[in-house]
């Protein structure tokens, strides 16, 4: 209340998650892929696409709706998907695990070299690579990435 010598803040801290993209070499890999699980049936229906894992993030409230799942292929960072949800669920062995529910748009990012880790972190607003400009789409990952180590993108 003004006056009273007290103020609130209300901060919002978005926050994203990063993952190794294993068994991909490419965004157009990763692409087609989804295509083919698509394809065969494995998507959903409403057209968001799932990628399971086995912990649920405990920072959900910052992740759902402002988030992204930053993709690490061939050691760089390359692209993101929005997080529209995160669902608990059970795999075939009865374990609890954490839906991924993402967008299905792709978007490229400049490439940020990043090293191996095992399942999944948080990844902080500030460390996130920006998104590729509408310039730089159609770049093969390779000259995308030599651009970015010259910071001409």
């Amino acid at each position: 209340m003004p006056g009273n010598g007290r103020s609130i803040f209300f901060f919002r801290f978005d926050m994203h998650i990063i993952k190794l993209c294993v068994g991909v070499s490419s965004v157009e890999d990763l692409i087609a892929w989804r295509a083919e699980r698509r394809a065969i049936g494995h998507g959903r229906a409403d057209g968001f696409t799932v990628h399971r894992t086995r912990m649920m993030p405990k920072r959900a409230e910052e992740i759902v709706g402002t988030g992204s799942l930053y993709w690490v292929i061939g050691g760089a960072v390359r692209c993101r998907q929005a997080i529209v949800a995160l669902d608990a669920a059970t795999d075939h062995e009865g374990r609890s695990c954490c839906d991924i529910v993402l967008d299905p748009e792709i978007v490229r990012t400049v490439p940020y070299p990043r090293r191996p880790f095992q399942g999944w972190r948080y990844l902080d607003p500030n460390d996130c690579p920006p998104d590729l400009g509408a310039s730089g789409d159609d770049l093969p990952d390779g000259m995308a990435k030599e651009l970015a180590a010259l910071g001409l993108i």
